[in-house]
This record gives C-alpha cells, sequence and structure tokens, in this order.
C-alpha cells in the first residue's frame, strides 16, 4: 500500500473516532437531560393525616427514611392492588438493602376509606402504612403531590375515583427524587430504589 494510500486511510480512521466520540457525548448529554431532576417543593404542605393504627402523620412524618409513595383507594380494581404487590415484591427482592424503606399508601377516597378499612386493605404486605384523613385534609396531601384524583360516577349510584398511579420515590429527608411509573419494569424500579435507598 502506499504512503498516500496510507494517509487516507490514516484520516478516515481518525474521522470515525472523532464522530464516534462526539456522538457518546451527545448521548451522554441526551441521558442526563432525560433524567428527572428532583422537583423543589413537591410534597411540602401542612396536611394533617392519620396512619391506619391512628398516629397523626404530616410531611415531617418522612423524615428520617427513604419512602415509597402512593395514592389510590381500597375499592381499585386494578392499578393499586397491582401496585401493591409490586411493592411487596421489590422488598422480597431486595431483602435486608430494603430495612429501613418505607412504604405508604394514601388514600383518595377518604369518604369510604377509614383507618380500620385501609389497615386490612395494606395489612397483608406486612410492608405499607395505610394514610386517611378528612377529605379536606386528603386534598392538601394531594395538592402538595400534585396528584390527580376524580370521583367518576358507575351505574346504579356507586363511583369509582381516577388517579394518579405514579409511585413517588422520597430520600432520607421527605425530599422528591423521583418516580416509579405504573408496571414499569421490574429492574428499572429495582435499580431506582437501590440509588434511593444507597442516598
Amino acid at each position: 500500500m502506499s504512503m498516500n494510500a496510507l494517509a487516507h486511510l490514516r484520516t478516515i480512521l481518525w474521522t470515525l473516532v472523532v464522530v464516534a466520540a462526539v456522538g457518546a457525548t451527545g448521548l451522554y448529554a441526551y441521558a442526563t437531560m432525560m433524567r428527572p431532576a428532583p422537583v423543589a417543593g413537591l410534597g411540602h404542605g401542612d396536611y394533617q393525616l392519620s396512619t391506619h393504627e391512628g398516629a397523626p402523620f404530616t410531611r415531617a412524618s418522612f423524615n428520617g427514611n427513604p419512602s415509597m409513595l402512593f395514592f389510590g383507594f381500597t375499592h381499585c380494581p386494578d392499578v393499586c392492588p397491582t401496585s401493591l404487590a409490586e411493592m411487596t415484591n421489590w422488598y422480597e427482592q431486595l431483602g435486608a438493602e430494603a430495612a429501613d424503606l418505607k412504604a405508604y399508601f394514601v388514600t383518595v377516597d377518604p369518604e369510604r376509606d377509614t383507618e380500620a378499612i385501609i389497615g386490612d386493605y395494606v395489612a397483608w404486605t406486612g410492608r405499607v402504612t395505610g394514610l386517611t384523613g378528612t377529605p379536606e385534609q386528603v386534598g392538601k396531601a394531594a395538592r402538595a403531590w400534585a396528584v390527580h384524583y376524580e370521583k367518576v360516577p358507575l351505574d346504579g349510584g356507586d363511583y369509582t375515583m381516577d388517579h394518579t398511579a405514579s409511585i413517588f420515590l422520597l430520600d432520607r429527608n421527605g425530599e422528591f427524587q423521583g418516580t416509579i411509573a405504573y408496571r414499569e419494569s421490574n429492574d428499572t424500579a429495582l435499580a431506582k430504589l437501590r440509588r434511593l435507598i444507597g442516598g
């Protein structure tokens, strides 16, 4: 091969290296921009709820432990039981790693979900604390977390609730750190929880 051909080949190879480096840099920048950033002030507020055991619960109650937070209701046909089952499964898979990870289930249907009812609903999980309160206080908590919920009438006079289905992730200071989407892949959810637990 002639010297000119070698020089030409070398130029092509270096060009490919530069293109690959630029592409990798762009991909990293895009991934960084797409990663959800903590939202300042989300979850802050003066709401006063109660646990299914009757203990008072405020925003300050989140302090000290990483936490999962989910808004739902006990008459929910699919999203809520599925989410509780997933949280329970994550606890089992994480084992000792999740020793201080807390989980909370806040009702968006306080008219029906008393402390006793929500306590029975979450009892099988062994780890999730049910939270309820007056309609006004539940409304305050939902607004603080930017959670949508709405009563939807059904035939026969009954109703169901439309609501946000994401699980909120909170750090040890009770600050929002991201979400786990409904039916998100198990591996992705576990990775997020491990980052949360690790601080």
